[in-house]
């Protein structure tokens, strides 16, 4: 593996529209979104916490998981970084640890991003921090592209090179935002 050439890359909010397609599914089982500005899905709905880990999980195993958008212009700059310039991705994701789960999540990928752009799918439990995973790739210097403010902050902690996909629930100051793949591919490529 020429670690040069691995992009390590959240999913849901940076491949995926996640939060699209779960709004639409919540919608259709009666649930009104209450603060579309928050992260956490109990908030956004005005739920308990406990009640809003339920919905992901079961939106995370549902057959919805298998088509979900792109995120923005992710196909286009993902093959463009995979086909034009040789990257590979290795996709670390708090999807579900459902086997039937992670079979969609990878037809859903396979069908958008092409079957050579991902060299591996690393699934982890719903909402489970992702330490164990980033710190394989401890100092390698890889671009870790993520969502989350904390998963960027680990990454960045365990000498990775983060960027965040600009969301209205991530302000940062510290660690570079890309508000869509153009900006992320100009960053990697050095346009």
């Amino acid at each position: 593996m020429n670690k040069d050439k691995v992009i390590l890359v959240d999913c849901d909010g940076v491949l995926l529209d996640w939060g699209y397609a779960f709004t639409q599914w919540m919608a259709r089982h009666g649930f009104e979104l209450k603060n579309p500005d928050v992260y956490n899905v109990g908030e956004r709905y005005g739920l308990d916490k406990k009640t809003g880990r339920m919905f992901v999980r079961m939106f995370n195993e549902s057959a919805q998981i298998r088509k979900l958008p792109p995120h923005k212009d992710a196909i286009k700059y993902v093959r463009k970084l995979h086909e034009e310039h040789g990257y590979v991705f290795h996709a670390i994701t708090s999807l579900s640890t459902d086997t039937y789960a992670q079979y969609l999540r990878n037809k859903n990928l396979l069908e958008l991003f092409g079957r050579t752009a991902f060299e591996k799918f690393i699934y982890l439990d719903t909402g489970a921090d992702k330490d164990e995973e980033l710190i394989k790739y401890k100092d390698t210097g890889c671009i870790w592209i993520e969502d989350v403010v904390q998963n960027a902050e680990t990454g960045q902690a365990f000498g990775l090179e983060p960027l965040l996909m600009e969301h209205i629930y991530n302000p940062h100051d510290t660690i570079p935002r890309c508000s869509n793949w153009k900006a992320v591919y100009d960053y990697i490529v050095g346009c």
